[in-house]
């Protein structure tokens, strides 16, 4: 993926990492078009930011994805990035005596089926330009994961073999994947958790991503420093300690 001169799609582009990564590649020359649910939120970090696009697209929505498809070959005929990025963390509690599986089912539906049908629906399109690329966003906790959010984690575990996958499959195409890999980063991804003074700064990772875009267009994997520790622990062989560091008192 080349840093500039593209056309990019970036779903929950309207906050947090979204919105950040947004402002910063529209700054190195793309032509950014972002997507979310709320009308009011896109159009203020439009005006924020003269020449980029939105439009209202809800990801867990399989009818809207479909639909979506035909707008975007006719609108933005030259899309060659799609930034599968919006998604839900919740906490979830399974010791409950009964559990709500709404919860699960809407961190599934946003977090995994959302990229998958978005991808399948977009992928004619990409095909068909010079050069594209399938960006999907995981985690760290992809790798080891957080107790409290049970369902998240294995989302973005399935994201991160999906793109493994998605990539091999695609080698012979035009299309690349490129894995964005975050640490815990300081937005409102859960409440609260954008003045957590552990969380990686938005801008120091938003930063090291472009430039790690810059340094590694093919990827396969944007991982900056910070998240080594969750990325690495089943390698260096230190899983255990890694999990039980970051589920202190949680588990």
């Amino acid at each position: 993926m080349d840093i500039s001169g593209n056309t990019i799609l970036i779903t929950g582009g309207n906050g947090g990492i979204g919105r950040a990564l947004a402002e910063a590649l529209h700054r190195e020359g793309n032509r950014i078009v972002i997507t979310g649910r709320r009308k009011e939120a896109l159009e203020e970090v439009v005006a924020a930011n003269p020449g980029m696009a939105y439009e209202l697209l809800d990801v867990a929505d399989a009818q809207a994805i479909s639909g979506f498809a035909g707008v975007a070959a006719v609108k933005y005929p030259a899309l060659n990035v799609v930034i599968n990025n919006a998604g839900i963390m919740v906490a979830e509690n399974w010791t409950a005596d009964q559990v709500d599986l709404a919860v699960p089912e809407a961190i599934i539906a946003a977090n995994l089926l959302g990229p998958i049908r978005l991808t399948a629906a977009l992928l004619p399109q990409l095909k068909r330009q010079p050069s594209a690329t399938v960006v999907t966003v995981s985690s760290g906790l992809a790798f080891v994961p957080l107790v409290a959010t049970p369902t998240y984690n294995a989302t973005k575990a399935a994201i991160h073999s999906w793109s493994q996958s998605l990539r091999a499959q695609l080698a012979g195409t035009s299309v690349g994947v490129i894995e964005i890999v975050p640490p815990q980063v300081a937005t409102e991804l859960m409440p609260g958790n954008s003045l957590n003074p552990n969380a990686l700064p938005l801008d120091a990772f938003i930063t090291e991503v472009v430039e790690l875009l810059k340094t590694h267009p093919d990827g396969p994997e944007i991982c900056v420093q910070r998240v080594g520790f969750l990325r690495g622990a089943e390698a260096r062989g230190d899983y255990a300690k890694v999990f039980a560091t970051l589920n202190d008192g949680t588990h």
